[in-house]
């Protein structure tokens, strides 16, 4: 079955209801959103719905909840990955279970899918910390190959409530058609790329895509509604 992961611990409300219809959480490590506590609330609630775990890193950058391009030096960006990755995964530990994957947020997963140094020294950083981590990333994107070229295990992301370029990018979110929120039309954008392995984009071009793991944004105005309709869609 297609994995299902959702963005939690961000401060949304849904969090435990959402649960049960997945089978991946990607945690917030406070420096876009969430907190200590969040994210052992989180994890609790993982090991009680028998969820895998992962990191959800990002720029350092409450005050746009991540989602504004930065640009900052290598050895800064290894720091805070590092710094969010290990506080992650000693709250596991202390839980007494094991961190899964790590799925980058916002602008910094946008920019790894289109920048080859970028996800290069992205994976590099994770695979340092644990080399075990699967790297979740944009399906087809430099930041799977650049992770897959160093031996790091990846795992293809698609997205059935985002529309995508040409180029196999998701619109940007400035852009009024970037999110899908017809709970029927998401769906069916997600059962083309399933069956057909393939995705329309914004211009109706059809484009080649592999699916391995299914996104869900935890903080979506319909994100319950959408874990539950494609949990049961998945499982018909």
């Amino acid at each position: 079955m297609l994995d299902i992961n959702c963005d939690l611990a961000e401060g949304m409300s849904d969090d435990a209801r959402i649960m049960p219809y997945i089978t991946s959480a990607n945690i917030a490590c406070g420096f876009h959103a969430g907190s200590s506590d969040m994210m052992k609330r989180t994890v609790d609630l993982c090991i009680q719905h028998k969820v895998k775990i992962g990191a959800h890193p990002s720029f350092l950058d409450k005050e746009n909840f991540g989602r504004t391009e930065m640009q900052v030096p290598d050895d800064v960006l290894k720091g805070w990955i590092t710094e969010q990755i290990l506080t992650l995964k000693k709250i596991c530990a202390d839980a007494g279970t094991a961190l899964h994957h790590v799925k980058l947020h916002g602008a910094l997963y946008n920019m790894s899918a289109r920048d080859a140094h970028l996800a290069r020294l992205i994976a590099e950083t994770i695979k340092i910390i644990d080399k075990n981590l699967v790297l979740y990333g944009l399906s087809g994107s430099v930041s799977i190959t650049e992770a897959a070229k160093i031996g790091l295990q990846t795992a293809n992301e698609v997205f059935s409530d985002r529309t995508y370029q040409n180029n196999g990018t998701l619109t940007s979110r400035s852009q009024k058609n970037a999110l899908i929120e017809n709970v029927d039309v998401a769906m069916q954008q997600l059962l083309h790329i399933i069956k057909d392995k393939k995705v329309t984009t914004v211009s109706g071009d059809e484009i080649p895509v592999s699916a391995q793991t299914v996104c869900i944004h935890g903080d979506g105005k319909h994100a319950l509604m959408f874990a539950k309709k494609i949990f049961q869609t998945l499982n018909i």
